[in-house]
């Protein structure tokens, strides 16, 4: 799922922790990498990107259900949509906003 959001002056790193929200990696300058294990083990756990264009964040969310099945792969059972993730998405919008 995804949605934009206005960054309000702060820095990503920043809005990822106001949404609870852990920083796992960085792919490019303007691209941040976010995890939220549900039931405090790694998996399901919400997957959130975010990629910084100026003044607006485009956020992508989707529910890890599973890890990757083979090493090196990124293949996992994602839901991209559905009830619980579009709870997670209206939750972290109305943090946001």
């Amino acid at each position: 799922m995804q949605f934009i959001i206005d960054k309000n002056r702060e820095n990503i790193i920043s809005i990822g922790r106001k949404i609870g929200y852990f920083l796992i990696k960085t792919s490019q300058e303007n691209e941040f990498n976010f995890i939220r294990p549900i039931h405090g083990s790694n998996y399901p756990r919400f997957h959130l990107y975010i990629i910084e264009d100026g003044e607006k964040c485009m956020l992508n969310l989707h529910l890890d259900q599973k890890k990757p099945s083979y090493e090196g792969s990124h293949a996992h059972n994602g839901e991209y949509d559905g009830e619980i993730v579009e709870k997670e998405a209206e939750r972290i919008k109305m943090i946001l906003v």
